[in-house]
């Protein structure tokens, strides 16, 4: 039967027998979108009246109720020990992000407060990160404002609270293993080229990969003894430091003495970034009360806590006045990129640290948008889920989120009472912490893996990695996840086919299997590899394409199939669909009401062979496949 022209836009509404039934498809892509927003909030709605939407929204309410000391003086030894790791690597990435120390501070002490409300993994410390501050850099840098990273760390909060909210969060599985090693890799290396200029004390302001460099080459005749001497020994004393993690083990000993030398290495490993930072602040002072000035130092920073107050949406930016539409437009595609890779950084660290609990991403996604949101009234840039403090907490034996409650103290502390000191604290220092710090992050171990199980995956990784250092983060991942969808929609649109060729009993029969399930890019595809395989056999073999492997078809597909079937019938060569799902039959018959003759669904060739020649019952017949009853069987290769 020859379809219709205007076949109307139908969608399969699948009830409980699996049969299915049509309706018209109407709305448009816009109202359908508002009707899943409005779904979602009618959702979140109905909820927030039940005692399960409290413990899920508020996890602190399963915990508080049998929280006890003992608990409480370990979740503050855990939160010291992390305030001791936080302040200084802090104030090393706000450098990263082109602005004072002191921002770095401002963006490590909301987190700690508001996870202990919505944080459900006990483990995880929300925070600056080397990679949100290399991201955030760029506007900061090229407009001379702090308060483009302010205002982006609000926006990137209310765009994780939306992800959060609408059950988005899927959306990150499109960012694969091999793209994301690639794209922290190349942020890795991004993040230490730009430290090379406070390294060797050289000018300049390059801190993407290539201007780095550039900046270097120009700018090395400027090169500063001290300023190389003292972040040369700030790396070798930082990875002896995290070296010393690896001789803790008296810390589980009977004997006393063992435990005590065993915490007091592991106090002095995890202390490490703080004990560098110290150091080299009191060698700096002593040597300028002196006369003597060897280092770059970071220069006054704004006493006391930060202002509290709206992010700003608008501002002035090289004597020119700019307001919201102009500050969202010059963060373009950032406005999404930067939250995604958020949430893939600290989706990832819950999941690393859950311990066989499952994670509710959704709820963290909640918690680590609040805390953008709300970290911007005081000045924070965005923030993330850190891998090193996360694992310094689980080390540290934190019981709860209330860790983060003597975090966040410290780090006020320190505001309040150290920011005046601030000012001595050499940039090569930072420096050093940051380049020690990120060079772990490098995945090069992942070539080899990748070599050795799937070296089609190296593509998409490699693309990423090259694209992110000559083009900038933002756009490598991007270009990452398209040569990774790529190859997706490469292998939606080629499926192998197996083909065999049989002989069963006196007939010969061509046996065609699709390898995978058949949507709408492959569907010319295989109407034309059938169509290929059958004209290199005789009119009189019986082509059967088997469908066990085909668990739904969409109306492409069933209007192919229909194709296929008038192509044959020219040929006067008999088309069978054996084993192909009922679902699939139903679609296929919305396209054409004959083609239900030509499915079969009996147990074997043999019998498929039967009802075909004689249509008389079958019985006590061999499987063809099983090589035996009078079959002979030619396997082609995949196709």
């Amino acid at each position: 039967m020859e379809p219709t022209k205007e076949q109307p836009h139908v969608t399969r509404d699948p009830d409980l027998s699996g049969r299915g039934t049509f309706q018209n498809q109407e709305k448009s892509f816009p109202a359908k979108a508002a009707d899943t927003v409005t779904s979602c909030i009618q959702t979140e709605v109905a909820e927030m009246c039940t005692k399960e939407f409290l413990h899920r929204r508020f996890p602190i309410t399963t915990w508080l109720p049998q929280y006890n000391f003992s608990a409480f003086i370990q979740d503050m030894l855990a939160g010291l020990t992390v305030a001791l790791t936080l302040i200084p690597q802090s104030m090393a990435y706000a450098e990263v992000a082109g602005l004072q120390p002191q921002y770095g501070l401002y963006s490590s002490f909301m987190s700690c407060f508001v996870y202990i409300l919505l944080g459900s993994c006990k483990d995880i410390t929300i925070g600056p990160t080397a990679i949100m501050g290399i991201m955030t850099n760029p506007f900061v840098v090229q407009n001379d404002n702090p308060d483009f990273a302010v205002l982006l760390c609000f926006l990137m909060g209310c765009v994780i609270v939306l992800v959060g909210l609408l059950r988005l969060g899927f959306l990150v599985e499109f960012i694969s293993f091999p793209v994301t090693a690639g794209f922290i890799s190349a942020a890795s290396i991004t993040i230490g080229s730009s430290q090379l200029k406070s390294l060797l004390g050289i000018k300049g302001s390059g801190n993407d990969f290539l201007d780095s460099w550039e900046n270097l080459f120009k700018n090395i005749q400027d090169t500063r003894p001290g300023d190389v001497t003292l972040g040369v020994c700030t790396i070798i004393l930082l990875l002896i430091g995290r070296k010393m993690k690896d001789f803790t083990g008296g810390r589980r000993s009977s004997s006393a003495v063992r435990r005590f030398l065993g915490n007091t290495i592991w106090i002095i490993s995890i202390s490490r970034n703080s004990i560098v930072v110290i150091i080299s602040m009191i060698l700096a002072y002593v040597l300028q009360t002196k006369g003597y000035e060897p280092f770059k130092l970071t220069g006054e920073v704004a006493d006391g806590l930060p202002p509290f107050g709206p992010p700003p949406f608008s501002t002035v930016s090289h004597n020119e006045t700019l307001n919201f539409e102009d500050m969202a437009r010059i963060y373009g595609t950032s406005l999404l990129s930067v939250p995604f890779i958020s949430i893939l950084e600290t989706i990832a660290i819950a999941k690393s640290f859950s311990k066989g609990k499952a994670v509710d991403a959704s709820q963290e996604m909640f918690a680590l948008g609040l805390s953008n949101i709300l970290g911007s009234f005081v000045r924070s840039f965005p923030t993330a889920g850190s891998f090193s403090r996360t694992a310094v907490n689980n080390a540290s034996g934190v019981k709860t989120p209330l860790g983060g409650l003597m975090t966040g103290v410290m780090v006020l502390m320190a505001l309040g009472l150290l920011t005046s000191t601030f000012a001595y604290i050499p940039k090569a220092t930072l420096a050093g912490v940051i380049i020690s710090a990120v060079v772990f992050m490098v995945e090069y171990e992942m070539i080899p893996l990748l070599w050795r199980t799937k070296k089609a995956d190296l593509i998409p990784m490699l693309v990423t990695f090259v694209a992110c250092l000559g083009l900038g983060l933002d756009y490598g991942m991007l270009i990452g996840i398209g040569v990774n969808l790529v190859f997706i929609l490469y292998s939606s649109a080629r499926p192998k086919v197996q083909v065999r060729n049989l002989t069963i009993e006196t007939q010969e029969v061509l046996l065609l299997t699709p390898q995978q399930g058949i949507v709408f890019p492959a569907a010319e595809y295989i109407r034309d590899t059938v169509f290929r395989y059958c004209l290199a056999t005789e009119s009189n073999v019986i082509v059967v394409v088997d469908g066990a492997n085909v668990h739904h078809i969409d109306s492409t597909v069933a209007k192919n199939m229909t194709l296929l079937v008038e192509d044959l019938n020219i040929r006067k060569q008999k088309i069978v669909f054996w084993n192909w799902k009922h679902s699939a039959e139903v679609v296929c018959r919305g396209i054409d009401a004959e083609i239900s003759k030509y499915f079969s669904h009996e147990d074997n060739l043999e019998c498929l062979l039967q009802e075909m020649n004689t249509e008389n019952d079958c019985n006590g017949t061999v499987d063809s496949t099983n090589g035996t009853h009078n079959t002979s069987l030619n396997t082609e290769p995949n196709v």
